[in-house]
Formats: C-alpha cells, sequence, structure tokens
C-alpha cells in the first residue's frame, strides 16, 4: 500500500480534478480510519458519544480543572489513546494538564512564530511529512545536525517537538492512526546532551509518554552516533516495552527505505518532496493551529489530587520525589498500556 497525501497537500493543487481526487483518497482515508479505530479502539458512534458526554460531564464537575477544553476533538485524544476507557482517560487529562503546568517552560507558550522555534523550523530541525504513510501515520522527522547546540537550548528542543506534537494531533486521523518517527543522528554530539538538565531530561521522557495523547507506532533512528548512543540506552530504560520494541536503529538511509515507504522522506532522503517544500507545507499546518495552540495555556489544574500515584501513594510518599526534585508533581504515575 502506498502513502497516502495528507490534506495540507491541498494548497498545491491547481485544478478541480485534483482536487477531487485529493477528496476521494481523503474519503478513503476516513473508511480506513473507521476501520483501525473499531478494531483497535473499540470505538464505534454509541461508544464516542456516550464517552464524550461522559468526559465533558466529568471535566464541568471537577472543581480541581479550569479552563480545560471540551470540544470533540479535544477529548477524543485522551479516549483513543486509552481506548476508551473513561477512568484512564481522566486520569491522563489531569496528568497532561498537571505535566504542563509544573514543566511549564518546556510545555507552554508554544509559540512557533517565537524567533528561536521559527528559526529552527526554517532549518528543518523538526518538521512533519506532507504524506502520510502506508498505514495512514503521519511522520515526524528530527535533523540534528539543524540544531545549532551552541545557539539553542533544551527548552528550544523540546518546545519545537510539543508544537508539532500539538498540531497535528488535532487531526482525527492522525489521532486513530498514530505517528511514525524518523531522526537523522548525523551530526550530533556532547553538546546537545549537555544542554539538558538530567532530571528535566529523565521527566519528560517518561511523564511524557504517558501524559501526552499521542500513539507513538514506529520509531526509526539512522545514524546514531558512539555520543548519543548511550542516551537511546538510557531514553529505553524510561519508557514502555511497547515503545522499546517499536525503536527501530539504521546505518544508512537505504536501510530505512526497507521498512518505511520512501514516498514520506524528503527528496535528499530518497523520497520525491523538496526537504524546503516539506517544511513550508508543515509552517502552513503550524500557522493553522497557532492560536488553538496559544489557548492551551488558559488550562489549569488548581490541585493534583485527583491523580492517581502506584499503590495509591500520594507523590510525597514516593521514594524518588527528591531525586527528581519536583516538588509537587506526583513522582510515580500509574504505568499505563501504550498503543
Amino acid at each position: 500500500m502506498s502513502s497516502t497525501p495528507d490534506i495540507m497537500s491541498y494548497a498545491y493543487i491547481d485544478t478541480k480534478e485534483e482536487l477531487k481526487e485529493r477528496q476521494k483518497l481523503d474519503d478513503e482515508l476516513w473508511e480506513r480510519a473507521k476501520t483501525v479505530a473499531k478494531k483497535e479502539l473499540r470505538e464505534d458512534e454509541e461508544t464516542k458519544e456516550h464517552a464524550l458526554r461522559h468526559l465533558r460531564e466529568w471535566i464541568n464537575k471537577n472543581t480541581d480543572i479550569e479552563n480545560c477544553r471540551t470540544d470533540d476533538g479535544f477529548l477524543l485524544r485522551f479516549l483513543r489513546t486509552k481506548k476508551f476507557s473513561l477512568p484512564m482517560a481522566e486520569q491522563m487529562i489531569l496528568k497532561y494538564i498537571n505535566l504542563r503546568q509544573k514543566m511549564s517552560n518546556y510545555c507552554c507558550n508554544l509559540d512557533y512564530l517565537s524567533p528561536s522555534i521559527n528559526e529552527l523550523i526554517n532549518d528543518g530541525f523538526v518538521f512533519a511529512s506532507p504524506n502520510r504513510d502506508a498505514k495512514g501515520r503521519r511522520v515526524v522527522f528530527t535533523i540534528m545536525k539543524n540544531f545549532n547546540p551552541y545557539k539553542y537550548t533544551s527548552v528550544d528542543m523540546a518546545k519545537i517537538h510539543a508544537i508539532t506534537y500539538e498540531t497535528l494531533l488535532d487531526d482525527e486521523k492522525t489521532q486513530i492512526f498514530g505517528f511514525t518517527h524518523i531522526g537523522d543522528g548525523d551530526g550530533a554530539s556532547a553538546a546537545h546532551v549537555t544542554l539538558w538538565n538530567f532530571t528535566d531530561f529523565a521527566t519528560l521522557f517518561k511523564w511524557g509518554e504517558q501524559s501526552y495523547p499521542m500513539r507513538h507506532k514506529e520509531v526509526h533512528i539512522v545514524h546514531l552516533l558512539p555520543a548519543f548512543k548511550f542516551v537511546v540506552d538510557f531514553a529505553r530504560t524510561r519508557v514502555s516495552s511497547k515503545m522499546k520494541d517499536r525503536l527501530s536503529l539504521h546505518n544508512d538511509w537505504a536501510s530505512l527505505a526497507k521498512k518505511v515507504d520512501p514516498n514520506v522522506l524528503p527528496k535528499e532522503y530518497g523520497g520525491k518532496i523538496p526537504m524546503a517544500t516539506m517544511i513550508e507545507m508543515f509552517k502552513m499546518e503550524l500557522d493553522s493551529k497557532r492560536e488553538r495552540l496559544l489557548a492551551l495555556d488558559k488550562m489549569k489544574l488548581l490541585s493534583d489530587r485527583g491523580i492517581i500515584c502506584r499503590r495509591n501513594k500520594s507523590y510525597h510518599s514516593t521514594p524518588n520525589a527528591e531525586q527528581f526534585g519536583i516538588s509537587s508533581l506526583p513522582g510515580s504515575f500509574r504505568r499505563l498500556q501504550v498503543d
């Protein structure tokens, strides 16, 4: 099955015939999405409507939550990630808002037009392919050589990823199909690693997986240099077993092409669309969601008492609390399945 153009490619369609064909492809993609949602997420119209109604009522009655989005698209992120388990979706919403608050320097003010972020986007550090892969997933690229560790910070590195994921997650097909991640480690150095405070890095990796409503389906890293191998090894200790199994390492782009449809790759890596064109198309997506991302900062969690920790212990009784150095973020999230 070949890759599928994403809807943002409409901007490059010139004729009515091309638009009609693209709409046909999009309709077919939706039908595939419904099949996947039913099979993998236990989703049907009745289940979806019931869950949305319940989750919206729960948010409205929860005095610890303030200004939370309650539109279908936002709530379905959590319901789909948790296969429509209402208690698990509720917990993920609490953890999501809590993580954004406690790690606000990394997770808030997600403005792609801020100078450093805009430069990194234009340089091609992180961007999404306009084509979905053969399984309908959005493909996100991280090109390490396009990040200057002497000019930018760990906050810049984290924010550009958060902006990318928040933007793409607003699409319901992406919520269902999930993500494929491709990283090019060429150009990575020890300077990229030393940008990070160890505690922040460990926290974002572990709690990010359990707090962000994303379906990470494949992770491919090409040209993993020795300077970064220990980072990957450490990251593996912070994520679920499913995520570990979904990581593949490649020595070159030819090896990756055996696992990934080349049509999702930039022309420079064996695909058809130049990277500069992909970046410009991605910027259109970012612009269309900019105000919505900035509005996320209005959401507040007034108390973290509703977050269930492992063995029902509070954060303050968790042995690792002092080690992680975050005074009120629950230090032991319940381990959840990632699909």
